[in-house]
């Protein structure tokens, strides 16, 4: 299988004006992620709005993507609290030849280390040829992994539980297992990670940050002198002042108006939010012009 490392966008999700999923713009834009520096893109994580776009929406795109000029280079977010739901979206997959996939455990109720290895533990009784990267969002799903957790999964699923974005930032300065993968979720912590040995990042903001995260990691994988990583981290924190996917979208829609569509409850920047957004990025000399199509 191809080796999952470097930058990967947590791609976004188009929509049509009636809310539909614009399959063929969304595949554009992972493609175009690819183009401009980022190694792969996850697809239907919760930028993407997953766990608000229907299954049928996602196994129409899954499809498609199947067809895709880079369909080696994407990871698929399930964004489904249905155990059933789940198992059917990655068999789809998987008989299309996706193998790599990005899964949270469900939201809303309350449970344990021992719960969500048993969660892991059905999935893969039913779906062996497979490599799950775990996605540690407690701010999400109000559970946050511990080093033990992953531990555990890995020892009873050492070929299948390969990695984790770490958006929780509780793991990845701390756990320590071999060849596993570990992807902070911000550019911030991109440098640090791979001072650490990380392997990379799974972030929203490279959506518009793909080409300058591309040459903070190569630059760290050649040796030679960072010059572009303290812009990247300014330009994380601007966006991190705001709900991400609104901002995304508000910045996007410089480019094309379908960015605009987003589904309740989220929603595009207030008027006063986005133009102090697209001047705190104008100060860091970064706009829309830095993504070349």
């Amino acid at each position: 299988m191809n080796e999952i490392k470097g930058i990967y966008a947590a791609t976004l999700s188009v929509l049509d004006s009636n809310l539909a999923l614009n399959i063929e713009k969304t595949i554009l834009h992972a493609e175009n992620l690819i183009d401009i520096g980022c190694h792969g893109a996850a697809v239907f994580g919760s930028t993407g709005q997953s766990q608000l776009i229907s299954v049928s929406e996602k196994i129409q795109l899954i499809n498609k993507l199947s067809k895709s000029k880079y369909k080696n280079k994407y990871i698929i977010g399930t964004g489904l609290n249905s155990l059933s739901e789940t198992i059917n979206l990655m068999k789809i997959s998987n008989s299309l030849n996706f193998k790599d996939y990005l899964i949270m455990p469900p939201a809303y109720y309350k449970y344990r280390d021992e719960d969500v290895i048993r969660y892991y533990t059905k999935i893969l009784e039913s779906i062996k040829d497979c490599r799950i990267i775990l996605y540690n969002f407690e701010k999400l799903c109000g559970y946050k992994f511990s080093i033990e957790c992953i531990q555990t999964l890995v020892k009873l699923f050492p070929k299948q539980i390969v990695g984790v974005k770490d958006s929780s930032y509780n793991l990845y300065e701390n756990l320590k297992i071999k060849n596993f993968l570990i992807f902070p979720g911000s550019e911030e912590k991109l440098l640090k990670g791979l001072e650490l040995g990380c392997s990379g990042i799974i972030s929203a903001t490279c959506n518009v940050t793909a080409p300058l995260a591309r040459k903070v990691y190569d630059d760290f994988e050649q040796g030679k002198k960072q010059t572009s990583n303290e812009k990247l981290c300014s330009v994380r924190k601007v966006f991190d002042k705001y709900n991400l996917i609104s901002g995304l979208h508000s910045f996007m829609a410089q480019k094309d108006k379908i960015y605009e569509n987003v589904i309740p409850t989220l929603s595009l920047l207030s008027k006063n939010d986005k133009k102090k957004l697209f001047e705190d990025l104008d100060k860091l000399d970064f706009n829309i012009d830095n993504l070349k199509e």
